[in-house]
């Protein structure tokens, strides 16, 4: 295992202050009426996705602490925000361990360890819920060793969307805004971004996204009635409406945004902007904002979900 040299953590790296103020991109596709439906490009942080926020925040209150460093920094990941841990992490010489499914894309293997992330593979059957015990077992059994991060209950995952998301898209709109639409994997966007949104103006609709079964091909998302571990972060009472969406569909719009709107998001965008597009069919007037997870570049190595079928 590559040594990770520690550096002073006086002051952050550069390389965070890059992460977040992501525009928003204004969709001109058939079924939204031009200026309602606005894409979020979190694929424009510099680690490719939203989750940069969550690992920059999750990494400054463990600076913050003393825990990293002198630990390293261990999680369970789909990929993004492994990815993270290990881009923010290498900059500020944190050592960085990530229990990854292994039904994770070649693509974000391949990041994490060109990071230098220590990348430990788990049962692709499984998914996030046996990555995430698999973690659990490794900080239970090295203490000294692991900081175990776990951002599907770490609070600053969330904060970290009520500090910056919310305000952004709220800025962005001019208070605009009428609906908030985000996938549901740890559900940290949703409810950090959600919350302030609602704090804002209770009127905003909140629409979470997840796939329409437990079997399905959306990296990262849970289907959270059949989940045996429902993040600690998810308020149900929270989003106004949850979309069910399937696979197929996801694919399908993704590959839309690629062809007609020359923007490469990953499956779970295209999640996100087909329950959009499903919204706006039943309130054309709205104005809805959608968070792009992620760049389709991490799922090129899937090429018969990006043919037209």
């Amino acid at each position: 295992m590559t040594a990770v040299r520690q550096r002073s953590t006086t002051r952050e790296p550069d390389l965070w202050r890059a992460v977040g103020n992501t525009p928003l991109l204004a969709l001109d596709l058939p079924g939204a009426e031009r200026g309602r439906l606005w894409l979020k490009a979190e694929w424009l942080n510099p680690g490719g996705s939203v989750k940069d926020r969550a690992a920059r925040a999750i990494l400054r209150d463990a600076l913050r602490r003393g825990l990293v460093p002198a630990k390293r920094l261990l999680d369970a990941s789909s990929g993004n925000t492994g990815i993270a841990y290990a881009m923010l992490g290498a900059a500020a010489g944190v050592g960085v361990t990530i229990c990854l499914p292994g039904n994770a894309s070649p693509e974000r293997r391949a990041l994490l360890e060109r990071y230098g992330a220590e990348v430990v593979t788990t049962d692709r059957l499984e998914g996030t819920d046996g990555a995430a015990r698999r973690a659990r077992e490794l900080a239970e059994a090295e203490p000294d060793r692991y900081y175990y991060a776990d951002q599907y209950s770490n609070p600053a995952n969330s904060q970290a969307h009520r500090d910056t998301t919310g305000p952004e898209i709220w800025r962005q709109t001019g208070g605009r805004v009428t609906h908030f639409v985000a996938a549901l994997g740890t559900t940290g966007t949703m409810m950090g971004t959600g919350s302030y949104l609602k704090e804002k103006n209770p009127a905003i609709q909140l629409v979470g996204v997840q796939p329409d079964s437990p079997l399905h091909g959306l990296e990262g998302l849970k289907h959270l009635a059949t989940t045996r571990n429902p993040p600690a972060l998810y308020d149900p009472d929270l989003p106004d409406l949850v979309a069910e969406i399937p696979t197929e569909t996801a694919d399908r719009t993704a590959r839309r945004l690629a062809r007609e709107a020359g923007i490469l998001v990953g499956w779970s965008a295209g999640a996100a902007v087909a329950a959009a597009l499903d919204l706006l069919r039943l309130e054309p007037e709205a104005a809805v904002v959608v968070i792009g997870c992620d760049t389709g570049t991490r799922y090129l190595s899937e090429p018969h979900r990006w043919e037209e079928r």
